[in-house]
């Protein structure tokens, strides 16, 4: 997915040779947590807004220079990575670099979650599934090959928490076969941590423990 025409210059960068004033007075009238800092049209860094309100409006900000920031993303990243900045960093600001770090311009992380949201994973009917293995016994293509052998098709999968050396991956499934990819999972000692659909394995296991609990009790 091309996200070229996400870049904008809505707020121009600030010179390194300019007032701390300047930057206070633009974060006052903006919501960015961070603002780009150049030296001739070169990325330095970006300013935090946190650390542009304890500093005095009469220094520069070649001055504060040891207190930017330093994260971007090129023009070629893609957006998925662009978003993992954006998380690494929790900015709301992204500078975009060309391959000689000049810069371009920058993304808003409102512009990159829209993204996210007309991804399939997001928009498509289906049951999201989390499922957890130890890190070193499970496999996407393990997934996948689980998945597709009870015919239904895999949306979206990611890593989405580690835990003790286990990993929980994320699933967004079709409905198609729902029970028989989540019975596969567990024959390949896979650990149904969630799962959005109703789960017959489970309701299976709860009416024979209300049976055995009649038995025991009469």
């Amino acid at each position: 997915m091309i996200i070229h025409q996400y870049i904008i210059n809505d707020v121009k960068p600030l010179e390194i040779n300019s007032q701390m004033s300047k930057a206070q007075e633009i974060f006052s009238q903006l919501t960015y947590s961070h603002l780009p800092i150049v030296k001739e049209d070169i990325y330095l860094g970006c300013l935090s807004e946190n650390d542009a309100h304890c500093f005095e409006s009469s220094q520069t900000l070649e001055e504060v220079r040891y207190s930017f920031a330093v994260f971007h993303v090129k023009e070629d990243t893609h957006w998925l990575d662009v978003l993992e900045v954006f998380a690494q960093h929790q900015c709301n600001i992204m500078p975009v670099l060309d391959q000689k770090n000049q810069y371009l311009g920058y993304y808003e992380l409102k512009d990159i979650m829209e993204l996210f949201n007309d991804a399939p994973f997001m928009y498509e009917s289906g049951a999201v599934v989390v499922v957890q293995k130890a890190s070193t016994d499970y496999s996407f293509s393990e997934i996948a090959q689980i998945v597709e052998s009870n015919d239904s098709k895999i949306y979206g999968c990611f890593v989405s928490a580690y835990k003790d050396h286990l990993s929980e991956i994320t699933l967004k499934l079709s409905l198609q076969n729902l029970n028989g990819v989540l019975q596969t999972f567990r024959r390949y000692s896979y650990e149904i941590v969630s799962a959005a659909e109703e789960d017959s394995y489970l309701d299976t296991l709860k009416e024979r423990a209300d049976y055995l609990n009649k038995y025991l009790n009469m």
